[in-house]
């Protein structure tokens, strides 16, 4: 069986708290599509591994176009 591998998630500022971005800046990555995230309700989690590689590689690091807000339906994607 393959073994699935779940995403750390933070919100900004629990994200900016982490890494010690200003929030402002971690969420000037999210709003311009940067970094990996999803919307849950009014909250956008990023995905921690997709902002350490963008740290990493800045604007050569690659985001897939999984980005998009996905409202969550009884667990699963829409």
């Amino acid at each position: 069986m393959k073994e699935i591998q779940i995403p750390k998630m933070l919100s900004i500022a629990q994200t900016a708290k982490v890494i010690g971005l200003a929030k402002h800046y971690v969420r000037q990555l999210v709003l311009q599509g940067k970094v990996k995230y999803i919307r849950s309700g009014v909250k956008y989690l990023l995905n921690l591994d997709s902002l350490i590689n963008y740290l990493n590689n800045g604007d050569d690091a690659t985001v897939s176009d999984s980005n998009s807000s996905r409202k969550i339906k009884g667990g699963l994607y829409d």
